[in-house]
């Protein structure tokens, strides 16, 4: 469906409940079905991701194919997980997904005794998995691709005979999604050591003392409220629910960037907090590396532009082989309002400020739901029509009805 966005013409207010992190939804999921432990998870993510990846955990053992789509975090910890769960299955994804790389990952896993083989091309999916046991030991992997090789093989590290010696090759990219990995592992019971360049696992066993585990609310989707309040007026404000202050999230460096675009932060009770706008006097030039954090790039590059604030982006090297190449797509879409971003394979930079914004042209999405959600502020700035708007099931099913409920018109189209 496509979705027409009316320029809001009164001001944004409200509360929104954030969803479940999707990131770490995903891996309590998959440690529940390794583990076979029994215990209820509160606030799960309603994600497109969340809902494949739990399905195909409660189906694989009578399955002989699975398609995860286009969620890349389903292709990369199953492919962990059915190299020891798997009697014999095909793990496929959609056309994109078939273009995304996942050679590191398998290369690892058949060293350390995995059966694993392509049914196309060398290094992309379709894969045929043949589950067996897993000796372990010591392995190095290139670190500068994706942190989900990394967190794949640590989630299922655990059931190796020999544990796993992970030595990590390269510039680290996404560093805190690591964290998360190992942080959530420990809340099970494992046993995990990381110094320098290596991470240790040992042959352990999860284990969960407790009946039930809440998942906090997703920072990324709390991204673009931050986009919202700062392009409002002065004195504008939303509370956000279920946002830890101490999070593993890497996203929650939202909180320390948008005080550049005059937006704060205050929590007001446990589970509570209020993003406000107390000023129009914002940076004029903003700069940041985006190593640990690339999934928030996208609202950050919309805020800037509507700000008219210059800025150079880099440490994006990630963002080619997600959903869509999103530095491509970001150039692109905004070349429709006439506004040139400069871009490398790692880097965006915009230089040149420009006058108010005419955005007539349909936005495209690219099956990329962070693409709908980060251009839709503009809804404060100029009517706006988001192509295949639904793609934000993929993280966020709900986006739509809660920006009605803030104030932001709109009609399915």
């Amino acid at each position: 469906m496509d979705i027409a966005l009316h320029k809001t013409l009164t001001s944004i207010q409200g509360i929104v409940t954030l969803p479940g992190s999707k990131s770490i939804s995903n891996r309590v999921l998959l440690i529940k079905a390794l583990s076979g432990l029994d215990f209820n998870i509160q606030n799960l993510s309603n994600s497109d991701d969340t809902c494949l990846l739990q399905e195909a955990l409660q189906t694989y053992s009578h399955d002989s194919v699975i398609n995860i789509g286009h969620a890349g975090t389903d292709m990369r910890f199953l492919t962990a997980f059915l190299a020891l769960k798997a009697t014999s299955i095909q793990l496929t994804g959609s056309e994109r997904m078939q273009q995304r790389p996942i050679k590191p990952l398998v290369n690892a896993l058949q060293f350390l005794g995995a059966d694993i083989s392509y049914a196309n091309a060398e290094g992309y999916p379709p894969l045929f998995i043949k589950g067996v046991n897993i000796k372990g030991g010591h392995i190095s992997i290139q670190s500068d691709i994706s942190s989900q090789f990394i967190s794949a093989l640590l989630l299922v590290a655990p059931y190796f005979e020999k544990g796993l010696q992970l030595e990590l090759k390269g510039n680290i990219v996404s560093k805190p999604y690591i964290n998360m990995t190992i942080e959530i592992m420990k809340q099970f019971g494992a046993q995990v050591t990381w110094k320098d360049h290596l991470i240790q696992v040992e042959s352990k066993a999860y284990s969960y003392p407790k009946k039930s585990y809440t998942v906090e609310s997703d920072w990324s989707a709390a991204s673009y409220y931050y986009s919202f309040v700062a392009l409002s007026k002065i004195g504008t404000s939303l509370t956000l629910k279920y946002l830890k202050q101490n999070s593993l999230q890497a996203d929650a460096v939202i909180k320390q960037l948008f005080l550049e675009f005059g937006v704060t932060t205050k929590y007001i009770q446990n589970d509570e907090m209020l993003i406000e706008k107390i000023t129009d006097k914002h940076t004029t030039h903003f700069q940041y590396n985006f190593t640990d954090a690339p999934d928030i790039v996208q609202t950050i590059v919309c805020t800037c532009v509507t700000l008219n604030i210059t800025f150079k982006l880099d440490g994006l090297q990630t963002l080619i082989f997600k959903e869509t190449n999103r530095i491509e797509a970001l150039k692109n879409e905004w070349l429709k309002a006439n506004i040139q971003l400069d871009t490398t394979f790692d880097s965006i930079t915009f230089k040149k400020h420009i006058s108010p914004i005419q955005f007539i042209a349909n936005l495209k999405t690219y099956n990329d739901h962070r693409m709908a959600m980060s251009f839709a502020p503009l809804a404060l700035i100029t009517n706006l029509v988001i192509e295949h708007a639904d793609v934000v099931s993929k993280s966020y099913p709900q986006f739509w009805e809660h920006l009605h409920n803030i104030g932001i018109k709109h009609q399915i189209i």
